[in-house]
């Protein structure tokens, strides 16, 4: 694949338990996370994704936080790689409050 000097190389990439695709790009200078993720294919690829309310980021920084742009305003660098979020089932914080419940009630079972 030839690349001229206005166009740079992208991925962009999204996972599933049991699947996950990369897919390589080569889009303009100037075009934006939104942009490259419209043109990766994946929304064709996987319906539920709800390109106006994921979470996106560059290599694992959450676009639109930590003084990143959003989505459909940050232009993509040379290798970034855009990354699609699936929303939480479970707080990591909950499951973490569950499992010290559990050890400390196995502890005492086993005091008893």
């Amino acid at each position: 694949m030839k690349i001229s000097n206005s166009e740079i190389t992208v991925e962009v990439a999204y996972a599933r338990p049991e699947k996950q695709v990369l897919k390589v790009l080569s889009v303009p200078l100037g075009t934006t996370a939104l942009e490259a993720v419209k043109q990766s294919g994946l929304l064709e690829l996987f319906a539920e994704i709800d390109i106006e309310n994921i979470k996106m980021g560059i290599f694992s920084q959450v676009l639109g936080t930590k003084g990143l742009e959003e989505p459909e305003a940050y232009q993509l660098k040379p290798r970034d790689r855009v990354e699609l979020y699936r929303p939480l089932i479970v707080d990591p914080k909950e499951v973490r409050r569950r499992r010290a419940e559990e050890a400390k009630a196995l502890k005492e079972k086993n005091s008893a």
